[in-house]
């Protein structure tokens, strides 16, 4: 499996290694698909008394048939830590300074049009993109994970969706905008509105109440929906507005919403990269999953992705703002979706694509210190190092 390592936007994935057990696992599963569905436990069956100890081989992603209420012994410590890190980067929006935003935002000639426009339909995108995402999480891919340490990960990753939710609501609130239109904005506004069209369906599809894995067309169902979330949306329709918020940051206007966006990317991009290792992971324990055919239609799933978020760039920068304009995003675009299809093992699209926007690794950079009476450091935790 070929992954790109290099990726100045998602943080480095650890590779996922195919072992004799998962070689043996696949060829199971195989095996059962042909003859009878192999249905993955919920953690709700029966407890079996006097049933023997959870081996390490007895866990997988998808399908499992231990009991998931068991956490240890840990099968990915690639899942578990990054639930350590994770919890490690605990953040909350109330923590931001936001008056120079309020300020800024109420004076007069202290931004253009343009730059209030980019504000709004930013926070209006993502005031509900990260509610989809969690709904995606906990009513569709949770049931579907079948193993304990992944559902510790996604349990973390559903609390951080909440939190960014809030901190756009934070935003909103503190710059006195009109909740009830930026919130409607994906039911309103056309750019915005199809790129929840267009990952809504994925989220219904796994949510069916009846839908199961254990057949080939199921798995590789489930996949598609793993990679149109972890992949496309979180990995591409995020990426415009983060970069033209944390440039507007970057230029000492709006720093409060930029400092939280700050705070979100560096969330999204571990989610990205928990999501790319899980979808990495289901490849090599489910090598029939992966076909000629399959591979075709996920590289057209993020060619969509890319011409969705294209338009979503022009329709958010019309005439351009300081250092920023729609066909730099373009070129952008097609720099991520070649990092992301190589991520998951897919050729590249664009050949040649460059980034336009070189520092947007510098704000991933975790090592820079911040004055912390000023504004806290973006590597801020709880405890513990900070280990992505």
């Amino acid at each position: 499996m070929s992954l790109l390592w290099d990726d100045p936007i998602a943080q480095t994935l650890e590779p996922v290694k195919e072992t004799k057990d998962d070689k043996k696992s696949s060829r199971k599963i195989e095996v059962s698909n042909q003859t009878d569905a192999v249905v993955g436990l919920t953690g709700f069956e029966d407890i079996q008394t006097g049933a023997g100890r959870i081996q390490v081989d007895d866990k997988k992603i998808i399908n499992c048939r231990a009991d998931l209420n068991q956490l240890v012994p840990f099968k990915y410590d690639w899942a578990w830590s990054k639930y350590l890190s994770a919890c490690n980067n605990h953040w909350m929006p109330q923590e931001i300074n936001m008056t120079s935003d309020i300020e800024l935002w109420k004076s007069e000639d202290g931004l253009t049009d343009d730059e209030r426009m980019v504000i709004e339909r930013n926070l209006g995108f993502f005031s509900t993109a990260d509610s989809l995402v969690a709904n995606n999480l906990v009513l569709a891919v949770y049931k579907h994970i079948t193993n304990p340490e992944c559902r510790q990960y996604l349990l973390r990753q559903a609390f951080e969706e909440a939190i960014h939710t809030h901190a756009y609501q934070y935003c909103i609130e503190s710059l006195g905008l009109d909740e009830g239109r930026l919130f409607n904005m994906y039911r309103e506004v056309p750019s915005v509105a199809t790129k929840s069209q267009w990952a809504l369906p994925y989220t219904q599809s796994l949510g069916d109440i009846n839908f199961k894995t254990g057949t080939p067309e199921n798995d590789q169902r489930l996949l598609r929906d793993l990679i149109a979330f972890y992949v496309v949306f979180e990995g591409i329709f995020f990426y415009v507005g983060f970069t033209q918020i944390l440039s507007m940051g970057r230029r000492n206007k709006m720093t409060g919403v930029a400092e939280q966006f700050q705070y979100i990317l560096r969330d999204e991009s571990m989610h990205m990269n928990f999501g790319i290792d899980v979808i990495n992971q289901i490849k090599v324990e489910n090598p029939h999953l992966w076909t000629e055919d399959f591979k075709k239609d996920m590289v057209k799933l993020v060619l969509e992705g890319v011409e969705l978020e294209t338009k979503y760039a022009y329709d958010t920068l019309p005439r351009g703002i300081l250092g920023l304009n729609a066909p730099m995003f373009e070129e952008y675009l097609h720099y991520i979706a070649n990092r992301r299809l190589a991520q998951i093992g897919l050729p590249e699209e664009f050949v040649g694509a460059k980034n336009p926007f070189p520092w947007m690794s510098e704000v991933l950079d975790l090592k820079k210190e911040k004055n912390f009476f000023e504004t806290r450091v973006t590597e801020y935790q709880t405890g513990g190092a900070l280990s992505w």
